[in-house]
């Protein structure tokens, strides 16, 4: 691509765009009352979920979108969209990037031969049903498989929405009582589905018990409600969450567009209550897999007082491929990270090291070379440079007596 000052002035401009907050608006709902909209109860009621809706909502409805709703969505993992959410999508122009992360495509019904239903191994690591304990000092926990609005790519499809029949009951007796009886275990990530679903009673009962085991260090939330629902983030959860610190929680946003005034103010109500709040993102084709758009979302997050926490390889979810990108792609995204962005914007990449085997950190290579007295690693600017191995000290040091008074015998 040849550069010119016109070329680098459009690319300066888009970049500022992507930054920009602006509210996501009320839409094809602009005679909703205030207290209606902002009722995040009537948000989950009148979520978008049939192909009906879709095509009212949608004139220009590409045959491949209609088509998955009706076959991926019925019987892979269900449809459903936010009227909140719905209103980031761009309706008329089918590559818009937040229109491709929920809205089913046909593509979805077709399956590679790397592909699988449990593609990180989680039901084989799950020793009572709704909890995995793949790594020896934490578990996550499911405690529905329910969410606000479906993500074409998730990697829990076979169990959220009940589409595929996978028929996900959790046994919150069970699962505790797992963790009070490994001592082992210091931190709990509360999963789905999505716990912040629930209503602020049930997550309390759901969080003292947690908070009551004496090994339980800390405890996590993962959400996408304040990406998808932000009307959830009332100051009345907030008030009950912080009686459980140490609290994290980990949200999920893919695309600089998701990160509105609304979810900015959602997230500011979850930092003020001391919230430690990191963000999870995935690597997905036409949606976030270029440079530009990675180097505005994490400076927007931060923002957002969220530390980008993980960029995630996009797992061998069955009927994922048209959304996976590559390690090579995702490789030259952290090269364009590191160096050009603070370092607190700066992600981990990782692999969820497909059948089970625990997230890979994948980096560029910064290290060219590693011998017995010396590394050569390069810059982000791609200059060289040396690094002594070894202290340099002699092999032998003098001896101090450390009985001596400093006089003479």
């Amino acid at each position: 691509m040849q550069f010119d000052s016109s070329t680098s002035e459009s690319l300066a401009a888009s970049f500022i765009s992507m930054k920009a907050f602006s509210t996501a608006g009320r839409g094809s709902w602009h005679a909703v009352s205030d207290k209606d909209w902002n009722d995040w109860r009537w948000q989950l009621k009148n979520r978008i979920t049939t192909v009906a809706q879709l095509e009212r909502l949608m004139p220009k409805l590409a045959p491949e979108e209609r088509e998955g709703a009706i076959l991926a969505g019925e019987s892979k993992l269900a449809m459903a969209i936010t009227p909140y959410f719905f209103n980031l999508i761009d309706i008329d122009d089918e590559a818009c990037p937040v229109r491709r992360q929920v809205i089913p495509r046909i593509e979805e019904t077709v399956t590679a031969a790397w592909e699988t239903l449990d593609p990180v191994g989680e039901d084989t690591h799950s020793p009572v049903p709704g909890l995995v304990h793949r790594y020896p000092d934490r578990v996550l926990f499911l405690v529905t498989d329910r969410c606000a609005a479906y993500c074409r790519y998730c990697t829990r499809s076979r169990l959220v929405s009940n589409a595929s029949g996978y028929d996900f009951h959790p046994e919150f007796d069970r699962q505790i009582a797992y963790i009070a009886a490994h001592p082992e275990i210091r931190d709990v990530l509360l999963s789905g589905g999505d716990p912040l679903l629930f209503n602020d009673e049930k997550l309390e009962y759901l969080l003292s018990r947690l908070r009551a085991i004496p090994h339980i260090e800390f405890l996590r939330i993962g959400s996408r409600i304040p990406v998808f629902l932000p009307q959830r983030i009332t100051p009345e959860l907030c008030a009950m969450l912080r009686q459980f610190h140490p609290l994290f929680m980990s949200i999920h946003v893919n695309h600089p567009r998701e990160l509105t005034t609304e979810v900015r103010e959602a997230l500011g109500r979850l930092a003020d209550a001391g919230i430690p709040l990191g963000n999870q993102s995935v690597l997905l084709h036409k949606v976030n897999d270029d440079i530009e758009t990675m180097r505005a979302l994490v400076q927007k997050l931060l923002m957002c007082r969220v530390k980008p926490y993980y960029i995630y390889q996009c797992d061998l979810i069955s009927g994922s491929a048209h959304l996976r990108s590559t390690v090579t792609r995702g490789l030259e995204i952290m090269d364009g990270l590191r160096g050009h962005t603070t370092g607190y914007g700066v992600p981990q990449y990782v692999i969820d090291a497909p059948g089970g085997g625990g997230k890979v950190p994948i980096n560029p290579g910064y290290i060219l070379r590693k011998t017995a007295d010396k590394v050569i690693l390069r810059n982000f600017e791609g200059q060289v440079y040396e690094y002594p191995e070894g202290t340099g000290l002699p092999v032998e040091y003098p001896v101090c007596n450390s009985s001596s008074s400093g006089g003479k015998d």
